[in-house]
């Protein structure tokens, strides 16, 4: 196995739109005003979120329940930033869409400016095979509320490629977040 450099990175994306839309740098301003880092690294590559989030609520005291989820937990947030309460999480989607290759793994993981404010990242694989865009999982571990942006760097993706095919994919199994947009809520 080995973890794959910008260059790969380049190249899937530019020729078989393993990531769109693709940044080819690494990008710390737009329009002239710095924004957390996105797009080509090292190792890997910074996404983005959409301005849209879905925070946790308790109005309603529902139970968190994977296999019977009740949309009343969170309230939607359209905007280019998201407040999130102390002691509570967001989810959000990538900007990028992601065509994962059939010997590739993904690694989700957060970007170091969040994580010395407090917020972390749910770490998550992207399987071989797997496309859409990943719903992203945000912590706000302190006392205070916490902001994240939309349109600037969220988290890291590092690819690992394998030294040979799995034996069934993502895709094979008909996996239940295989073409996601947007933020997806838990599926059984």
């Amino acid at each position: 196995m080995t973890i794959k450099s910008d260059r790969w990175i380049r190249e899937m994306a530019e020729s078989r739109g393993m990531i769109e839309p693709f940044e080819p740098t690494q990008v710390r301003r737009v329009d002239g005003r710095p924004v957390i880092s996105f797009g080509t690294s090292s190792y890997g590559y910074d996404v983005r979120c959409a301005p849209e989030f879905k925070v946790f609520t308790n109005i309603f005291s529902v139970t968190v329940d994977p296999k019977a989820f009740d949309d009343r937990s969170f309230v939607d947030v359209r905007e280019e930033s998201c407040i999130i309460p102390p002691n509570s999480f967001a989810l959000a989607s990538t900007v990028e869409y992601f065509r994962i290759p059939s010997d590739v793994l993904t690694i989700c993981l957060g970007k170091s400016t969040y994580a010395r404010c407090g917020i972390i990242v749910n770490v998550t694989p992207l399987e071989p095979e797997w496309e859409g865009n990943v719903t992203l999982e945000f912590s706000n571990t302190t006392t205070l509320p916490a902001r994240i942006y939309a349109n600037e760097g969220v988290a890291q993706m590092l690819f690992i490629q394998s030294d040979e095919q799995c034996e069934t994919t993502y895709k094979d199994r008909a996996g239940k977040y295989q073409g996601q947009t947007g933020v997806t809520m838990p599926k059984t």
